[in-house]
Order: structure tokens, then sequence, then C-alpha cells
């Protein structure tokens, strides 16, 4: 095995730690290796006893828990053993969710101190990575800096007393209980309180990552039909589809199985189970910005007037949902789910309430649930909301019946050429918000958070477009959607004419919108 030179901050990525931890695909060569994992296993408990009571105490619970990764088995045991080598114990939960590994260090019962989970979400099969929590929920950046910086120095010395002890636990079914009878409670059915699924046929895609046990341990026990649910078993070799709710393919496969055993409902998870999406009877996705709507119509029903918190790529239609058909007010923030969460935590203690943060990759985050961005938890509620409407002979989707979607929609990703790539795009932002005040029919949009976004008021372009630069990579994203046909293609034409002097970007993905070159004029 070829193991890269160490390079400990490269493992980072945002708040995670993701690395290479397999050969077999050319260029990416293994850093994430049974060594380093150990070593991070070391350094995470050293950061708990930082952070103060309770965590001083010798003995540290820490739970672990993986996905379906080929490289888990692997790499696990090398975890607990750097875990232990501190006098600290382990839970071990072998398969499980990401959302159930923070749940273990708030649970009544026997809450952990703190928790690791082993996944890289819904990145090759190559790729692992570790996320971790405290009480508190996810570290932040500088958390999981300051993680690294202690593997770096590598100082730390094995428990005079010993090594500490490991339970396996079997948490997941601890964890799809709650969801039981959290629908139970909800649907409070008149007949099958038990059951209030009973008459519902619900089909789940797992794409062979960790979610399968939903049909087993959420919706069987509640007396629903899943029949015709695909890819349960773990397998991290994926062979059926990426196991991302927003991959096309992913959608389509969970679309045919709704159709082909003429389902109520279809569920798809991520690989972790993180972030859902689903799809209804008629096999039309409840993804992105249906999926917000819907979640937003259950919340602002719970909690008439609240601020929803959501990425800076949604739709005007949304914001017209949410603002005049429910009545409450859209908060459009920045690409990222921790930046949304930490944006909604923000403003309830501010004072301005808050009870949803959400981005459209299905990240979805409660101020109910400790603000965990948990699939399972998400698609749940959803449920819930499905059960009421059968009782009351009515649709789930009534509740987004006035979304208006927009008509075309595209997203380009120009990739930047020269080293320093922040300062480019940054420059870019800046001359195309001054150079959008001088185009007919464009102008700036206020209260945008995130790179520049420019409405289209023309009514052969009728809609929007956002500019803005990748979080982490060398590379200008831009989201386009308008409500008239060749809309897209117009206002895309209208930003060639811009972007063309500069000539560090890659601007081939404009071919694939037959963008004519004529540009706009000044």
């Amino acid at each position: 095995m070829t193991v890269q030179p160490m390079s400990w901050k490269q493992l980072q990525n945002g708040s995670d730690i993701r690395g290479v931890a397999l050969e077999g695909i050319p260029d990416e060569t293994v850093n994430l290796t049974p060594e380093r994992v150990r070593i991070l296993g070391k350094a995470f408990v050293t950061w708990l006893r930082q952070q103060g009571s309770p965590q001083t105490s010798a003995r540290l619970c820490v739970a672990v828990g993986r996905d379906s990764r080929l490289s888990g088995p692997s790499l696990m045991p090398a975890l607990i053993d750097g875990i232990t080598s501190t006098g600290s114990s382990v839970k071990d939960f072998n398969l499980a969710s990401t959302p159930a590994m923070f749940v273990s260090t708030v649970n009544d019962d026997d809450a952990c101190h703190g928790a690791i989970m082993m996944t890289a979400s819904h990145l090759p099969f190559n790729r692992n990575g570790l996320k971790f929590f405290t009480p508190n929920g996810g570290l932040d950046k500088k958390d999981i800096a300051a993680i690294l910086a202690l593997a770096e120095s590598n100082q730390f010395t094995d428990s005079p007393d010993g090594p500490g002890s490991v339970t396996q636990q079997d948490f997941i079914s601890i964890y799809a209980d709650g969801f039981v009878q959290m629908v139970r409670q909800g649907v409070n059915h008149p007949e099958y309180f038990d059951q209030p699924l009973k008459g519902l046929h619900i089909v789940v895609d797992a794409g062979n990552g960790a979610g399968g046990f939903y049909a087993s341990k959420v919706l069987e026990p509640l007396g629903a039909d899943t029949t015709g649910s695909q890819f349960l078993e773990p397998d991290g070799t994926f062979p059926n589809h990426i196991p991302n709710p927003e991959d096309e393919e992913a959608i389509a496969s969970l679309r045919n199985a709704v159709l082909n055993h003429n389902a109520d409902f279809g569920i798809i998870f991520d690989t972790d189970v993180d972030r859902a999406a689903a799809v209804d009877a008629q096999g039309n996705e409840l993804n992105r910005n249906r999926l917000i709507a819907l979640i937003s119509a259950v919340v602002l029903k719970e909690h008439p007037g609240s601020t929803i918190v959501t990425d800076s790529i949604t739709s005007d239609g949304l914001t017209q949902f949410i603002e005049n058909d429910l009545k409450g007010v859209h908060h459009r923030f920045k690409r990222g789910y921790k930046n949304v969460i930490n944006e909604s935590k923000r403003l309830n203690q501010e004072g301005q309430e808050s009870w949803l943060a959400i981005e459209t990759s299905g990240h979805g985050a409660m101020k109910e649930n400790y603000f965990l961005d948990d699939g399972a938890y998400l698609i749940t509620k959803l449920l819930v909301e499905l059960a009421k409407a059968k009782l009351e002979g009515r649709s789930l989707t009534d509740l987004i019946a006035s979304l208006k979607e927009p008509a075309e929609s595209a997203e380009l990703r120009f990739k930047i050429g020269v080293s320093d790539f922040k300062t480019y795009g940054n420059y870019i932002i800046r001359a195309l918000t001054q150079f959008a005040e001088t185009q007919d029919g464009w102008s700036v949009v206020p209260k945008n958070y995130e790179g520049v976004r420019i409405a289209c008021g023309s009514s052969h372009e009728n809609g929007w477009f956002l500019l803005r630069l990748s979080l982490h990579d060398p590379v200008i994203p831009v989201n386009i959607e308008s409500n008239v046909s060749g809309g897209v293609a117009r206002i895309a034409d209208g930003l060639r004419h811009f972007l063309k002097d500069w000539n560090g970007l890659d601007l081939s993905p404009l071919q694939k919108l037959n963008v004519s070159g004529t540009g706009k004029t000044q």
C-alpha cells in the first residue's frame, strides 16, 4: 500500500476529517491509515479532557460506529485501540448512522461523553473519514483543527491504569425505537395506535449504506408495507447507485421502485443517514426546494411565523411560498450545512425564533432535535403528516400545491486556473456586482450572504442567478433559474458576456446550454 507523506491538515474537510483509506483510484494515494486513525482516537480523547467538566474524568466513555465502507472493518479496531489506550471506555455500535452517534451522547439512560462516526458520506468507495460529537452537537472547523494539531504533535501517554473496556451495543435499535414512538404519538391513530402506518406502502432505498434499518426497525413495526424496498444490505462497493439523495440516477431508481410497486411513498438516504429525500406516489421528486417547502409547511404549522434558514441557492418560488403562503420568514444564508445550522442557532440566541435549518442537499436540522442534521428524523416528521393526510383523505403533497417552481434551472461549475483562486474568485464577485448594475433588467438582490445573486427581471429572462466561490475547491459554481422557456440560456448568455474577459476561468460549461455568444450589451 502506498501511503502519502504525513500532512495532518489535509485530512480536514470543514467540520469533518476525510481521507483516502484504500487504493484503487488512480492518483489517489492512501493518507488515512489505521495508525493515523489510532492517533486520531487518542487526540479526540485528549481534546475532550481539555474541554473541562465533566470530560475531566479519567474514565471517559466514547461511542464509535461506522457506515458500510470497505475500509471500516480495518480502521475501526485501530480507532478503538487509540481511545482505550488512554484509559477511556468504548461502546462499539458497529454499523450505525451519523445521527445515532450524536444521540448516544444525550441518551438519558446511558450517555457517552463523546462519539465518533466513521464515514465519508457519499464519496467513492476508497474514501473514509471521522465525524465527532459531544452532547453540544457536532464539532466545528476550529475543533477539528485543534484535534489535528494534537494528532500532529503525537504527545500521548498510555493510561497507567491500563486500557479501557470495550462494550458491544446494538444502539441502532434504540435509536430506531425513538422514531417508532414518535410516529405513534404524533399520529395518535384512533384505531391502530401501535401501527399508524397500516395500509400505507412505503419503499426505502438505502443505497447499500447504513440506512437499511429504517425499513425493518421503524416502518414495519408501525404497520407499513415495505415491499419493493431495495439496496438495504450494507455493501461498501455501492454496486447499485451512489447513495446520495441529490444524485439523478439514485432518485430515478427510487422512482422506478415506487411506481413499479404502486407504493404511496419512497424514501432515500445517503450512506450515513444524515441526509434524505423522497418520492411521492406519482413518482415526483421531493428533494431540494420541494423537500424544503414540505418540511417548512409542517414546521410553520407547529410554529407560526418562525424563520426557516436555508442555503444560498434556494429558489424565488420557495421564498414566496414560505413568506406569502405559509406566513413565515425565509432567511437565505450560505452553502454548507454547518453554516445553515449555526445561523439558525444564532438567530434563536438573538431572539428570532427559528425551528428549521435546511440545505438543498438534504441536510435538515430542527431545533426540537438538538439542531442535529438527521435524515431519518426529517423523514419521520413527514411520515407523521403522511399518516394524518391518509386519515383525512388528502395527499401529503397537498401541503405544497401552491409552490411555484421554475420552468428551467441549471448549475454550471467554472474551474479557476490560477493558484490564488480565492482572491481571483472574490475579484470576479465584486466586478460582477458592479457589472450587473449597468445591465437592463438586472439588479443585485439585497440581504445576500454568499457570492452575488442577480435578479433578471426582463420578460425573456424572468429569473435569477447566483455566482459564488466554492467552499473548498478552485471552482465558481453558478446556479440559474428562469420562469420562461429558454430563459436559462439567455441569462447564461449575459453572464458569458461578463466572464469572457476573465482568462483564468474555464467557460466550457456554457457550451452545454447552447449559449450564442452574443451576450448582453452595455
